[in-house]
């Protein structure tokens, strides 16, 4: 099995709960096992921002499953919770964006996947709830999280105490 950390967002019909549905479904992805899931926070927008705060988190999991198959999982939740990709408003709102972040120590760079994500150490949004799952991670070819985080601004990140990915107390999720 393969640790691999995903990245989820959602600005639009009611972030919190399309959260906790996503990751209800990223536990019912075969030959998977949902490990656990970061604190939520509130974030402003990243490239567009004309548009509502993000909700954030990071789940990491445990696959068999190769990178490609695991997207193409991915992006059927994304599809199954409404969201539609917008060629003209590449990070615009959306009911959820889910992102491959890291896939063990692999590197893959194709067109349809690139991982570590490329922008992940751009983004406070990424990289908070990463290191608070994982706060010794490095991302391949790129070092540390911890320390491509001290570059960047937080102060605008609100964590969302009152939400909660786990639909079950039991679970290592915040």
């Amino acid at each position: 099995m393969t640790p691999v950390f995903v990245g989820l967002g959602s600005n639009l019909d009611r972030p919190q709960v399309q959260l906790e549905r996503a990751a209800s479904r990223i536990r019912q992805i075969p030959q998977s096992h949902f490990v656990r899931c970061s604190p939520m926070y509130w974030t402003p927008p990243w490239g567009d921002v004309d548009q509502p705060d993000f909700l954030n988190a990071v789940v990491e999991l445990s696959t068999e499953l190769e990178p490609a198959v695991l997207l193409k999982a991915l992006q059927q939740i994304e599809d199954a919770q409404g969201r539609k990709r917008d060629s003209g408003r590449r990070w615009g709102p959306r009911p959820l964006d889910l992102d491959l972040l890291l896939y063990g120590q692999r590197i893959i760079d194709k067109p349809e996947l690139q991982v570590p994500h490329p922008r992940m150490i751009e983004r406070a949004f990424v990289l908070v709830p990463l290191t608070d799952l994982a706060p010794e991670i490095v991302i391949p070819g790129r070092g540390r999280a911890s320390e491509w985080l001290k570059r960047l601004d937080v102060d605008r990140l609100r964590r969302a105490e009152d939400a909660m990915i786990s639909d079950h107390p039991s679970e290592p999720c915040l």
